[in-house]
């Protein structure tokens, strides 16, 4: 084998040997590598993921999502400060609105976690949506593994915002964290009843100065509103903490009530259920993604795809028929012509 081929073969081993000894650099390339659409980067990815997801798996998962606003950046880099200096590595996968222009991230949260970004325990990656359904970035779970096999016991995923991005963040953690403004009445009537039901802890932020008070009053509100709802998860009923990021106040409440409900999942078996049913839904999502992107590429879709659109668009035939035409042209069958 020339030897740029044999470099080039060896480059995914050697990769996730520098990630497995924790080199945050060499971490950073590997999400870099996973994240890549290019077809001959996927082929590397998958082999680097074959050899650190041996390594993977021991960490806690957590989902943190919030409205914009709520202060989801300084919860966490007090929340990953506080891990830190309790001897953890804290890794965080903040999930980015994409630039329409350049594709890339918009918010850069390595900028908004400052102190946290330079601790040589904790590792940070904004990545980009890319456009995929609820604002996760379609490889966060495969990025979640490297940081795991790096050696990242608490590893974190930031969500855009309250929206569809929450439910996809859910399959994904352990844990779901709906971080909240210190308001009621009007406000939490507004709340999408199903973000809720998707939250295995509700945090009230900014529990500090003037709004002390209002988070208090929220706090009650939610734990009573919880009450009409089903749990997340089985054997557990949510609890209603607040905090103040800024201060630090009760920001080491919910770290107790992470280890709590962990230890609460473990002696029913649930913890392991499901992680396993997790990877299941994941591999189901991997096929729908995959075969999405080849119905798209397919040359005869492409040939046919712009008048069917016109066709649909201009109420000649319906979404449904069009859909079954093009899938049809997709897997070789003659499709009926008009």
């Amino acid at each position: 084998m020339p030897r740029d081929k044999a470099a080039k073969a060896a480059a995914p081993e050697g990769l996730a040997e520098k990630v497995l000894a924790g080199d945050r650099r060499a971490l950073a390339r590997a999400i870099t590598l996973i994240e890549s659409t290019r077809a001959d980067h996927r082929a590397e990815a998958e082999a680097l993921l074959a050899r650190l997801l041996p390594e993977s798996g021991r960490s806690v998962r957590l989902g943190i999502s919030g409205v914009p606003g709520v202060g989801k950046s300084t919860f966490i880099e007090g929340f990953g400060l506080r891990l830190i200096e309790a001897g953890h590595r804290v890794a965080v996968l903040a999930v980015d609105p994409s630039s329409k222009k350049t594709g890339g991230s918009i918010l850069g949260d390595k900028t908004r976690m400052q102190d946290l970004a330079r601790s040589e325990a904790a590792f940070i990656r904004p990545s980009p949506t890319g456009g995929t359904l609820g604002g996760v970035a379609r490889r966060t779970r495969e990025a979640l593994l490297a940081c795991e096999a790096a050696g990242f016991d608490v590893v974190i995923v930031e969500t855009v915002g309250v929206g569809q991005s929450e439910t996809a963040v859910a399959d994904m953690v352990d844990m779901f964290v709906l971080l909240l403004l210190p308001a009621g009445g009007d406000e939490l009537q507004g709340l999408k009843k199903g973000i809720v039901e998707l939250a295995d802890l509700l945090v009230i932020n900014k529990a500090d100065g003037e709004l002390e008070a209002a988070a208090g009053r929220a706090a009650a509100e939610y734990a009573s509103a919880l009450n009409l709802l089903r749990p997340a998860t089985p054997d557990w009923r949510p609890p209603v903490l607040t905090c103040s990021a800024l201060t630090g106040r009760g920001v080491a409440e919910v770290w107790e009530t992470v280890g709590r409900f962990r230890r609460v999942q473990s002696e029913h078996g649930a913890f392991e259920a499901k992680r396993a049913r997790q990877a299941k839904a994941w591999m189901w999502n991997e096929v729908s993604e995959s075969l999405l992107a080849a119905l798209k590429a397919d040359p005869e879709v492409a040939r046919r795809l712009a008048a069917l659109e016109a066709e649909v668009t201009a109420g000649r035939i319906t979404p449904t028929v069009a859909a079954l035409s093009l899938l049809k042209s997709f897997l070789g069958q003659a499709p009926t012509e008009k």
